[in-house]
């Protein structure tokens, strides 16, 4: 085995160690006080790039999970509802998977499938640069792409407080729908 196969070795035995101590204290929905938002630029599993500056203007959910991750795959579910509820909101979730490839994933989403976004972070670069050391890791962004909100371990992601806490960083509706009159009054229709 060579050097480079041995790190990579002991950092997936040390992360699993970590999952596993995340999903047995369960996650907490903390502020962010960590720094600025990386870049993000990955592919879905269609080979479709999706770079987080697409989603400017939207609260971003960014999962970094993995499919032998239990509380990921707990997690899943969760986030599937809570996109269900906030849908026609300026909301979107990205699900980052954790070093695997788009067959292992496709398998694990024909058994739990879900409606957003899953990214494939085939060389762990992007997890590494948001500095993920424990899946599942959550962040949640802001409509400027800020960082508002850090989970670590798997949190139930359709709980009211959760919900009421993300709604908050969306536009009242009042405002989105000021917004769509303003532009039917101007001639253009758009949102």
């Amino acid at each position: 085995m060579s050097a480079s196969a041995a790190a990579r070795a002991l950092f997936a035995g040390a992360l699993l160690a970590a999952c596993v101590a995340a999903w047995a204290a369960g996650g907490e929905l903390k502020p962010w006080g960590g720094g600025a938002t990386p870049s993000l630029v990955l592919r879905d599993l269609q080979g479709r790039e999706h770079k987080l500056a697409d989603y400017r203007g939207k609260v971003v959910v960014l999962n970094f999970w993995a499919t032998w991750c239990v509380p990921c795959r707990e997690e899943m579910p969760s986030m599937q509802r809570l996109a269900a509820k906030l849908a026609g909101r300026p909301f979107a979730i990205l699900a980052v998977d954790f070093g695997e490839g788009a067959p292992r994933v496709s398998e694990f989403l024909k058994k739990v499938p879900v409606r957003f976004a899953v990214l494939l972070d085939r060389d762990t670069s992007a997890a590494t640069a948001w500095k993920v050391k424990v899946l599942p890791t959550t962040l949640v962004l802001d409509r400027e792409q800020r960082i508002r909100y850090s989970v670590v371990g798997d949190l139930d992601w359709d709980s009211q407080f959760v919900e009421d806490t993300i709604k908050k960083l969306l536009p009242p509706a009042e405002a989105r729908a000021g917004l769509v009159r303003r532009d039917l009054w101007s001639g253009t229709l758009s949102e």
